[in-house]
């Protein structure tokens, strides 16, 4: 397979997956018109799941229409293109959080993303507004890799009041309540180095949950050295990396395997065969991949990166293919590229949400995929989003 390419006098967007990849995420091929061949996990009905997407699309409209201010859809910047282009928002995690607090309008909050995001949502917006998930099947792994049992064992065999855990946006709303009722805050890729200068305000280290390269990546980046950074690893009974008092940030052993998927021989290709290329890539790439980029940062962060180069750059993203793409059918003066080429950056998670589903919650407003949070969870994780909005 060759180089994903997207750009002017491109092909459409197409990637076909070896059988290793259609065994393990499920399906085997994107194609331009959103159509796949293999297993999706979808929420609607097949009624709807039947319906071409210019089918879906006045149905979705005339609901925006009908609702007007009442209902407010925020889309992710992984989300697929015919959704993005119906958000009334769209935007990084951070800014979409920002939305949910400030919205005041709004009855009904329809959130494509992912669980986490959508909890954020219920938590930060009004008690009599209603949140909803067009897919609920829409998780994220990263999330998954801090349960809670084991999150309170490392707590109380590292934790203490010299300790000021910190967690990053994609975590579950429990975890984002553990953190706030122990004084900590959340933080998204967008201000993850102020959220550390906060948290060495306030204690002698952080614990950041749950993205080991985020946290490496940002402690790197504020100057802190290998020998002040331990990884706690819950599978790892032997605990090899052990807590001592140069010990300033502790790193839950949790990753994104979308951004993991690129490697330093990707930007030594894209650099050989692309002379001049610039490389950007999120802060949830592996270390060495951000240490050779040319500029690291989230996904507004990459938006913008690509938006003020001139005409006729080339750009190699490590992020997210749906956003890849779409900045490249933003940009047709500039060459576009996705960096690992060999492997397909797709949030599977992300790509859930169609516009059959979002048609589907619309038609069913308030019967169905809608979020809830309980109460205390709801409080104390209010406590730990609320410190991060004041970051800013």
């Amino acid at each position: 397979m060759g180089l994903f390419a997207f750009g002017q006098n491109k092909p459409d967007f197409s990637i076909i997956f070896p059988p290793a990849a259609y065994l393990l995420r499920g399906f085997c091929r994107i194609s331009g018109n959103g159509r796949f061949a293999g297993i999706m996990y979808n929420s609607a009905p097949d009624t709807y799941q039947q319906r071409s997407l210019d089918e879906l699309r006045p149905t979705i409209e005339a609901h925006r229409a009908r609702l007007g201010r009442k209902l407010v859809i925020l889309t992710h910047h992984y989300q697929r293109k015919e959704v993005v282009r119906l958000g009334d928002f769209v935007g990084d995690s951070y800014y979409l959080a920002r939305c949910a607090a400030e919205e005041r309008q709004a009855e009904y909050i329809v959130f494509c993303g992912v669980h986490f995001m959508a909890e954020a949502a219920r938590i930060l917006c009004r008690p009599e507004q209603r949140v909803f998930l067009p897919n609920l099947y829409a998780g994220c792994p990263m999330a998954d890799m801090a349960p809670m049992d084991a999150v309170i064992d490392a707590w109380e065999e590292i934790g203490g009041k010299d300790t000021i855990p910190i967690s990053y946006m994609n975590s579950a709303a429990a975890l984002k309540a553990f953190v706030g009722d122990h004084g900590g805050l959340i933080c998204t890729s967008s201000n993850a180095e102020k959220a550390f200068t906060w948290g060495f305000q306030r204690g002698k280290r952080v614990f950041f949950f749950p993205d080991e390269n985020l946290g490496y990546n940002t402690a790197h980046a504020m100057g802190i050295s290998d020998e002040e950074i331990i990884v706690h690893n819950p599978a790892d009974l032997s605990r090899k990396q052990q807590l001592t008092e140069r010990t300033r940030v502790v790193l839950w052993k949790g990753h994104c395997h979308v951004h993991t998927n690129f490697r330093p021989e990707h930007i030594a290709h894209l650099r050989w065969r692309f002379p001049g290329i610039k490389i950007v890539v999120h802060p949830e790439c592996l270390p060495e991949v951000v240490q050779q980029a040319d500029a690291v940062g989230s996904t507004s962060f990459i938006v913008k990166y690509v938006d003020q180069l001139p005409a006729g750059a080339k750009i190699a993203i490590g992020t997210e293919l749906n956003l890849v793409s779409r900045l490249a059918d933003d940009h047709p003066d500039k060459t576009v590229v996705e960096l690992s080429g060999q492997s397909c950056s797709l949030c599977i998670n992300m790509f859930r949400t169609t516009l059959a589903d979002l048609a589907y919650t619309l038609d069913c407003l308030g019967q169905t995929n809608e979020i809830h949070v309980e109460p205390q969870i709801k409080r104390s994780a209010y406590l730990a989003l609320e410190r991060m909005l004041e970051l800013h």
